[in-house]
């Protein structure tokens, strides 16, 4: 699961990134993406939270499927290449295997999600119980431009 902020422009980040890579200033390289590490930051938090409570019969563990999905919740900053951006993610490399989809099922990306019913032989659907979206739509607009006021001030002190 990943969701993009989109900036004002699409080439505005990678823009800026290539100003500074030419400018060779490695302190003001490290200002910008904390600036936008710090401009997003809010979101993992939320998303983490809306991981915790989703519905279930068990209780909320470290070690269940919900812990493990919110430890797999991150924050991505890049700042070159063709994947430029700041993302939100729940990073399926990190969950054990044979889970590494679990939460785009759990969002209803992916249509249908059965798995068989532990000491029996019987398999069931399990409902989607979307997290993510609704969460990352809610601070979305306010992150949007705290990014883009970010972008901002770099750009205009390399001006």
């Amino acid at each position: 699961m990943v969701a993009g902020l989109e900036l004002r422009t699409s080439k505005d980040l990678k823009r800026i990134a290539a100003e500074l890579r030419r400018m060779d200033n490695p302190e003001m390289k490290k200002r910008f993406n904390r600036e936008l590490r710090q401009a997003a930051k809010p979101m993992v938090p939320a998303v983490r939270k809306a991981i915790r409570q989703i519905p279930s019969k068990r209780r909320y563990t470290a070690s269940g499927l919900r812990g493990r999905m919110s430890k797999a919740t991150k924050l991505e900053v890049r700042t070159t290449g063709k994947d430029a951006g700041v993302r939100i993610r729940v990073d399926g490399r990190k969950m054990p295997n044979k889970e590494k989809s679990l939460q785009s099922y759990m969002e209803g990306v992916k249509p249908r999600w059965r798995h068989p019913v532990f000491g029996h032989d019987v398999w069931v659907q399990q409902p989607s119980r979307p997290y993510f979206f609704k969460t990352v739509d809610q601070l979305g607009r306010q992150t949007r431009q705290n990014v883009n006021r970010a972008i901002d001030q770099v750009a205009r002190d390399i001006s």
